[in-house]
């Protein structure tokens, strides 16, 4: 059976579009089945050229027939030949009437599965490219979430770096505090002593 796509360039785009590896060949092996599918019931329904052939074919060889039986009895019995032969060419008519008709109705029917393919395969399509766009709506939103968390978190430690400078400040003024007490008390001492 040959495929009216390219089976590795829609898996390809299915992969650039968020899926992955798997996930686009299933849905790809989906396509496949469902067409293989429709064409084997288009098929069932048709005629095939060498069936059609096979009948015409089998028409000719009875007019062959009946032009050897026309020589044959062509003597003798002419006139009952000729009304055989008329009833002949007007049952070749009416087959031919209804080889007609079948062939109009195969091909109608054949268009109107043609039609519904198309409206199934188009509905397929749409519904490929909402799953689509869900997902891409879907990665926007965690996008957003996960820059919101960032902007938190940055706030967050930008709160905490402030508090460390402001403790880190405090400890350098009561370790200057200290630092100055020990020295008068040292000082003090010093001068007692001498």
């Amino acid at each position: 059976r040959k495929l009216f796509f390219d089976t590795h360039a829609l898996v390809r785009l299915l992969e650039d579009n968020g899926f992955t590896t798997q996930q686009s060949e299933v849905i790809v092996s989906a396509l496949m089945k469902i067409m293989n599918a429709n064409l084997d019931m288009i098929y069932k329904d048709m005629v095939t050229k060498v069936q059609q052939e096979i009948a015409l074919q089998q028409v000719m060889s009875h007019i062959g027939g009946v032009k050897k039986d026309m020589i044959i009895l062509e003597k003798s019995e002419f006139s009952a030949l000729r009304s055989e032969n008329e009833k002949i060419k007007l049952e070749l008519q009416q087959i031919k009437k209804q080889v007609m008709d079948e062939i109009t109705k195969v091909r109608a029917d054949n268009k109107l599965n043609l039609n519904l393919e198309k409206s199934r395969v188009k509905e397929l399509v749409s519904f490929a490219y909402f799953l689509l766009e869900t997902y891409k709506d879907r990665h926007a939103q965690q996008d957003r979430a996960l820059t919101q968390t960032d902007r938190k978190i940055d706030t967050e430690v930008a709160d905490l770096k402030t508090m460390l400078e402001s403790h880190k400040l405090d400890n350098i003024k009561y370790l200057a505090g200290s630092v100055f007490t020990c020295l008068t008390v040292a000082l003090g001492f010093y001068r007692l002593w001498m």
